[in-house]
């Protein structure tokens, strides 16, 4: 079935949703959809390139449940897929980070080594742009 077979209440994002709703708590379930529902409209509309999403909770706590399950479900957004994991990658001093990613690259050592690298370097890029801000007297949040 392609994306333009789906119906609107069967696009994987949809049914991943329903599932969610059967098997969430329903104080966490609604706290998942005010996270998500922001960027499903940005996708539907396709301004998703201006979106800034944070799935930290802002003022409030959330678990770590909802923060992964607004993660797959954005996933399942944007790429149709209802494979998606999330992973934890040991990248540095500072803990693990978690990413998304599809089942064949989460069952793969190799790949998730390669992800953790790029990630690695990423910090890395960061902390000398961020020192080369800070000692030119640059704003340094980004």
């Amino acid at each position: 079935m392609s994306e333009s077979e789906f119906t609107p209440e069967n696009r994987p994002v949809d049914v991943y949703l329903d599932l969610l709703r059967v098997r969430m708590d329903t104080e966490d379930y609604r706290l998942l959809l005010r996270l998500v529902e922001p960027v499903l409209e940005a996708i539907d509309e396709h301004r998703l390139s201006g979106l800034d999403l944070a799935l930290d909770g802002g003022d409030e706590e959330l678990p770590q449940e909802v923060r992964d399950e607004a993660a797959l479900v954005i996933a399942t957004a944007v790429t149709g897929r209802l494979d998606n994991e999330v992973v934890e990658l040991d990248v540095d001093d500072d803990g693990p980070v978690r990413v998304v990613t599809d089942a064949e690259t989460a069952a793969d050592p190799s790949r998730l080594g390669e992800i953790a690298d790029i990630i690695r370097d990423r910090h890395r890029q960061n902390e000398e742009l961020r020192g080369i801000a800070e000692a030119s007297g640059l704003p340094t949040d980004f």
